[in-house]
Parts: structure tokens; C-alpha cells; sequence
């Protein structure tokens, strides 16, 4: 077990070494000067050849390379080129929004989806089967940028309960900055609960037809306690598995929602900086969302060794 964690450790280390320079590549390639971003169409070719020298543009491309990656192993993303402020920082800042964003969002898709999709499998073809799939179906089908614009016409233009956007900050108390979360969680968590339900109902009907269950069910055990105590437990691994690559899509892909609602979260940085040419700040951003898919599945990976005992034995 453990030679097999670290074998994935070193594997996980080598990926994202790979992918950050892929990254940096990539963003080097991107067409437009960043220092004739900086200082306009109008500067002279001395100021701007002097900009490029402070900023490195001038290095080839390898040296850059590894001042670069030298400097994230130490913490240390550069200076944004258009707040002038260190990056990590500024990441920081917007990664303390965007990671319970999407914490809030798992947990409600969770809360939600799990139950219907049990019930659903426990009870084919039936009123309740029918209900979690229509809701599966129209939280699939109804983008979470509308949702969120009805949920702040109906929650705080009509009803006044939660704030229509903006975060406080953690410094103004837990509850402020929770409070201004619900409704873009909601809107994230809806899609999310319609995929996640169809897995779940899916997962534990397949479940319930193995010989097991029927076994169990032959020794006097009660259907509830069948379903919850063997259905669901086994099911868990296409459920963990789906939950892995919802949680990474809800970090990098919150921008519309965190634009609704006027969110300083990551995916809006990254959204700024595009537009505004940071190289510095697009390659921290992006090279941080990278890692996180990245250990988010090495931690699903690392589940799948503990669920599932087949698949700890498969190991080589």
C-alpha cells in the first residue's frame, strides 16, 4: 500500500512538471509583447527594449523556464504586470473565495443528488424514479448563469434574504462571507446535482442485481438496510469518480457565475488577466488549476485503494 502511494506521488510530481512546462510554452506563445501591452501603442523602442530587460523578455526562453519554476518551488509567482503586486498574494486572495465556492456547491450537489438517485435506483419505474430523473434532466438542461439571475431576482431583489453579489471578505466575519456565497454555490451546485443524481441512480441499480445483495436479502436482511448498509457502500467509486471531476470543473469554470455575481474568485482573475495580457498572472493561475485537477484525482485515485479492495489487489 504504501509503495504503491508513493509510486503515485512521484508520478503526480512528474505531471505537474510536465504540465507547468507546458504552460509556460504555451503562454510564451500567445501572439502580442507584454511590455507593448504595458506602456501602448505610442512608446519608444529604447523604453520599451529597457521594460522588456527588467521584466526578462529579453532571456531566452529556457533561462526563463527555470527563473520561473525556480521561483514557484519557492513560493514565489513574480509581479502581476498590471496590479504591480506579488502574485501569490493576489492568487491568495482570490483562491480563498473560489475554493469554498465550490466546496458549498459540492456539498449541496451531494446533498441533493445522493439521496434522489438512491431512492431513484431503490424504486425503478416508479413516481419517484420518474420525479429524480425529470430533475436530472432539467438541472442538466438550464444553464447556472440563468439560475443564478433568477435565484437573485427571487432570494434578493423579492425576498431580501441573501445578498445579490459582491463578497465582503473573511475579515468581515464567517457568516457575512458565507451568506454571500448561497446563491452562487446554488447556481453552480444545480447542474452538478442533475449529473451526479443519474450517476448515483445508475451506480446503485447495477448494485442491487449482483448476487450479493440477493444473498443478503435471503438471510433476512430488511431493504433498507440492504440498500444502505452493501448497495450503496460498493457504489461509491463511480460516485467519487464523478464527484473528483465536478470539483475541479467548479474551480476552473466558475467565471460566468463568479461575473453574476460580481465574485472575486480565481477563474475571474484568470479572466482579467487574459484580457489584460498578465503573462505572470495567467501562468500562476493557470498552472495552480492544473494542480489542482491534478491532486484532486491523485486523492480520487487514493480513495479507489480504499473502497475498493480489487482494485488495491490489481496493483502490480
Amino acid at each position: 500500500m504504501i509503495r504503491l502511494v508513493l509510486r503515485r506521488l512521484a508520478e503526480l510530481a512528474l505531471t505537474l512538471l510536465l504540465v507547468s512546462l507546458v504552460i509556460f510554452i504555451v503562454m510564451n506563445a500567445l501572439p502580442g509583447d507584454s511590455a507593448a501591452v504595458m506602456l501602448g501603442t505610442s512608446a519608444r523602442p529604447d523604453t520599451l527594449a529597457a521594460l522588456r530587460h527588467e521584466l526578462g523578455l529579453d532571456q531566452p526562453l529556457v533561462w526563463r523556464y527555470l527563473a520561473w519554476i525556480g521561483g514557484v518551488l519557492t513560493g514565489r509567482f513574480g509581479t502581476s504586470l498590471t496590479y504591480g503586486v506579488p502574485v501569490a498574494g493576489l492568487v491568495a486572495e482570490r483562491i480563498a473565495v473560489t475554493l469554498p465556492l465550490a466546496a458549498i456547491a459540492i456539498a449541496i450537489a451531494v446533498a441533493i443528488a445522493v439521496p434522489l438517485g438512491v431512492a431513484a435506483a431503490a424504486r425503478p419505474n416508479r413516481p419517484v424514479d420518474a420525479g429524480a430523473m425529470g430533475f436530472a434532466q432539467l438541472a442538466l438542461a438550464v444553464p447556472n448563469f440563468w439560475i443564478g439571475l433568477v435565484a437573485i431576482l427571487v432570494f434578493s431583489s423579492l425576498l431580501g434574504w441573501l445578498p445579490a453579489g459582491g463578497f465582503p471578505g473573511w475579515q468581515a466575519g464567517v457568516w457575512p462571507a458565507l451568506t454571500a456565497l448561497v446563491l452562487p454555490a446554488v447556481a453552480l451546485a444545480l447542474p452538478q446535482a442533475g449529473v451526479l443524481t443519474r450517476v448515483t441512480r445508475t451506480a446503485v441499480a447495477e448494485v442491487l442485481g449482483d448476487d450479493f445483495i440477493r444473498t443478503a436479502q435471503a438471510k433476512g436482511l430488511s431493504a433498507r438496510r440492504t440498500l444502505w448498509r452493501h448497495a450503496v457502500p460498493n457504489a461509491l467509486v463511480p460516485i467519487i469518480t464523478i464527484l473528483g471531476l465536478q470539483f475541479t470543473f467548479l474551480v476552473a469554470g466558475a467565471v460566468l457565475v463568479e461575473n453574476v455575481f460580481n465574485l472575486p474568485g480565481l477563474g475571474r482573475l484568470a479572466y482579467q488577466a487574459l484580457a489584460q495580457r498578465d503573462l505572470v498572472v495567467m501562468q500562476a493561475v493557470v498552472l495552480i488549476l492544473a494542480a489542482l485537477v491534478i491532486v484532486v484525482n491523485f486523492l480520487v485515485d487514493l480513495s479507489y485503494l480504499v473502497l475498493d479492495p480489487r482494485v488495491r489487489d490489481a496493483e502490480p
